[in-house]
């Protein structure tokens, strides 16, 4: 009888990693081993315990991720399969990167790969919308894009929870990265296909976890001055056959609130737009923690190991 195939959770105890386990820990054909609390941060033991599994999950600062990728790298042959969740690899050409709608073929890309670099979940949501208007033709590679987005404060991890949380710190809503250095921004350029960099304005809301991401476009800016229409048929021809990233009707007079999608793994897009005024907004709305984090990580572990996890996606959470 063929074995299950096994992973360790290097930082299993960190939001994304217990996100990961918790997915995972009934599955009935991936095997979990952890390592004893005294040996997390030593190498040897991490190393040791590398050479037993078959995938290795980096739940780690990027600097605790670069060093674990140098250790697999001494292991040659026989180190296991990496899954990063850092943002130390997203952008290196020798890892792929780990959003399986990308591209067609990309899936099989992820299955192939020794290491995958898990995305981050603002780049997500707006890789999933400007990528099909680039390939499109319908927006320039050098169109000038601001993206703007909202995320629940687990997405800034134990000490942003703590302040929303314990000590009650931290402001109702704030913007930050104003410095325009945000760290995925090098993603979200790269592989939205953009050739001029992005402008990128974050903000936290006093919410557990979901997220909003859009951005704003004015249609006679573009080559052929698309419709509406034109840019929502792009999307949802590249999303056709996704099981996991739908194109909705996009009511003007609704509102958008990033509650709804959490504990699962769906990302859903939608194009607004005023025909009038020749103005358009593309929206995305995912969990943070979801398809911005464990869910795609959990999504991209089913490709490596070649293990069906969609049973393990929709982890349910009552949102906050």
């Amino acid at each position: 009888m063929a074995r299950n195939p096994s992973i360790f959770i290097d930082g299993e105890s960190g939001t994304t990693g217990l996100q990961i386990r918790a997915r995972l820990a009934n599955h009935p054909k991936i095997d979990i081993r952890s390592i004893a609390e005294s040996d997390r941060k030593n190498p040897a033991a991490k190393r040791k315990l590398m050479e037993q599994v078959d995938a290795v999950v980096l739940c780690l600062p990027d600097t605790g991720a670069k060093e674990m990728a140098a250790i697999a790298a001494e292991m040659g042959d026989a180190a296991p399969k990496l899954l990063d969740a850092s943002t130390a690899h997203r952008v290196d050409p020798d890892w792929v990167f780990g959003f399986p709608e990308l591209t067609e073929g990309h899936a099989e890309r992820i299955a192939a790969a020794k290491r995958v670099a898990n995305p981050g979940c603002y780049p997500t949501g707006g890789i999933a919308l400007l990528r099909p208007l680039v390939d499109a033709g319908l927006l320039p590679a050098d169109f000038p894009i601001t993206m703007n987005a909202v995320s629940g404060y687990t997405g800034g991890g134990k000490s942003m929870i703590a302040e929303f949380e314990e000590t009650h710190s931290a402001a109702p809503f704030f913007l930050y990265g104003l410095n325009l250095e945000h760290k995925h921004v090098p993603e979200l350029q790269h592989y939205s296909g953009l050739t001029v960099r992005p402008i990128f304005v974050p903000s936290v809301g006093n919410f557990a976890q979901g997220m909003l991401v859009s951005i704003p476009l004015h249609l006679d800016l573009l080559p052929g001055k698309p419709k509406v229409s034109d840019l929502e048929a792009a999307l949802a021809d590249r999303y056709a056959d996704s099981g996991w990233v739908k194109v909705m009707p996009a009511d003007a007079g609704q509102r958008m609130e990033p509650l709804t999608l959490n504990g699962s793994n769906m990302l859903e897009l939608r194009v607004f737009g005023n025909a009038k005024h020749r103005q358009a907004v593309l929206v995305a709305k995912l969990d943070n923690l979801g398809k911005g984090a464990s869910g795609a990580a959990v999504q991209n572990l089913g490709l490596m190991l070649n293990v069906d996890v969609n049973a393990a996606l929709p982890l349910e959470i009552a949102a906050e």
